[in-house]
């Protein structure tokens, strides 16, 4: 992570030169050299570094020190501070962390946050100048898209931006309003609408694939790792989720010659009851592959229910449908004959730089599941949007804004780097981790494929989102 040089140290170095001049100037009598005859040579002792350095000096000294700021950022630190001498940037977080569908996700995707902004203040914060703050302002919206709006406007003035807006249709709830207030925002979710301007107005900083790619993705996988197969069959949540997975898996079939056999919509358990339904939905279907968008404890339920029913095929799940808990599940020895988990990058114990350091975050211990590093993954673009902002001048919401329109994130490895400026198309990341069920490694899953592509994910023309919910 680049690091800023501090205006405190420009300004330390100023106030000792005035201290100086006024020493200089104080009023008493001061002896002045003679100066020199006409035909007196001048003779220069310092050398031609020194007065070249002094120059270097100046120049910096001349550079630009003030970052201008606005809502959301404070003079004085942070509650928890780490530098006392630092300002405070106020950023919100809007989840699911209590009873929504996906609250246990939503948890860890905060822990992850936290921690993922606890080492950026430990390196001294954006600029030498701010620390981050991400607690203050964090709210339970339990996935309700009305809880979610009264929440973003009660915190509003008070943030800088959304280190987390949680799920599709509540971050579509407050966007008109995230646009008037120049508010921008990381996005835990990945509908395909999240890749374009003209539906995210450019607030929504996304990273990796959308779940319409991630169909694409998975099942190119399948036909080139796994097995032959003619058929494909989709259940999952209806809306961005499910829809937007379902679209990219009709999109493939028609592009392979396939035939897909339908989408079968479902709820969560505490909605509907049980998988009942999707399960005789699968064996009816016949199909030789089945893509899962629901969450954890459905694809457990719809795995296991359908192996022990006579389903021979293979699943696919999206990035939402694993939790390491459903291994403690009787679905256990179905998941890992029968389950591949798509993935936006590795499970916690990856070997990038970024993985490195959400491990060492932790000392070495497993999260609860992987909304912890989707969190750290995550919040990349809206660091680099920060410094990229203050190295502008211009940490106001509009500076931000426009800062993030054209930067390039560094993933430390985690994803390959991306250029904010791209739109749609030409942006949209096209590479995935394949994934599957292992009850003898720590984190219960195995990856088995790392920035893996696909033939028919990279000629899929992503030109408009896959659908609009």
């Amino acid at each position: 992570m680049s690091k800023l040089t501090s205006w405190r140290r420009h300004a330390a170095t100023l106030s000792v030169v005035a201290l100086v001049l006024a020493a200089c100037g104080n009023g008493e009598d001061v002896d002045e050299p003679d100066a020199p005859d006409d035909d007196e040579e001048v003779v220069d002792d310092e050398p031609d570094d020194v007065d070249d350095e002094a120059d270097d000096a100046e120049e910096e000294d001349a550079a630009p020190e003030e970052i201008e700021t606005g809502l959301g950022i404070t003079e004085e630190p942070c509650p928890e501070e780490v530098n006392p001498d630092n300002g405070c940037i106020y950023l919100g977080i809007l989840s699911d962390l209590s009873e929504g569908p996906f609250a246990p996700l939503g948890v860890e995707v905060v822990a992850g946050q936290e921690d993922f902004w606890k080492r950026v203040n430990e390196d001294g914060g954006i600029a030498g100048q701010f620390d981050v703050n991400v607690t203050e302002y964090t709210r339970d919206t339990f996935y309700d898209p009305q809880t979610h709006s009264s929440e973003y406007r009660s915190i509003e003035p008070n943030i800088l931006a959304l280190a987390q807006t949680l799920g599709t249709p509540p971050t579509e709830a407050i966007l008109p309003d995230m646009d008037i207030d120049n508010v921008v925002g990381l996005p835990a979710g990945w509908w395909s609408g999240q890749q374009f301007r003209d539906q995210d107005q450019g607030l929504i900083l996304d990273s990796g694939y959308s779940y319409c790619m991630e169909a694409h993705l998975g099942l190119d996988y399948v036909a080139d790792e796994v097995m032959d197969f003619d058929s494909v069959f989709v259940v999952g949540f209806p809306g961005d989720y499910g829809g937007d997975f379902n679209a990219g898996a009709e999109a493939w079939a028609e592009a392979t010659g396939a035939e897909h056999l339908g989408f079968a919509e479902t709820g969560t358990n505490a909605l509907v009851g049980n998988q009942d339904a999707a399960v005789g939905a699968v064996l009816e279907s016949g199909a030789d592959v089945v893509g899962l968008a629901v969450g954890p404890a459905e694809a457990a339920e719809i795995v296991g229910g359908a192996v022990a029913e006579g389903f021979e095929g293979q699943f696919i799940g999206a990035v939402p449908t694993w939790n390491p808990g459903i291994m403690d599940s009787p679905a256990a020895p179905a998941l890992e004959a029968a389950f591949l988990h798509i993935g936006s990058w590795e499970p916690f114990d990856g070997d990038s730089d970024a993985h490195a350091a959400m491990q060492e975050a932790l000392d070495g211990e497993m999260p609860n599941n992987d909304g912890y590093t989707f969190g750290w993954i995550w919040s990349y673009p809206l660091l680099t949007g920060l410094q990229d902002a203050a190295a502008n001048g211009d940490l106001t919401r509009e500076g931000l804004r426009a800062a993030t329109d054209e930067m390039v994130v560094d993933y430390e490895g985690a994803l390959p780097d991306r250029d904010f400026s791209l739109d749609g198309d030409e942006g949209a990341p096209r590479v995935a981790t394949v994934n599957r069920p292992n009850s003898e490694v720590d984190s219960l899953l195995e990856t088995i494929a790392t920035d893996y592509t696909g033939e028919t994910a990279d000629a899929f023309d992503y030109t408009e989102p896959c659908i609009i919910p």
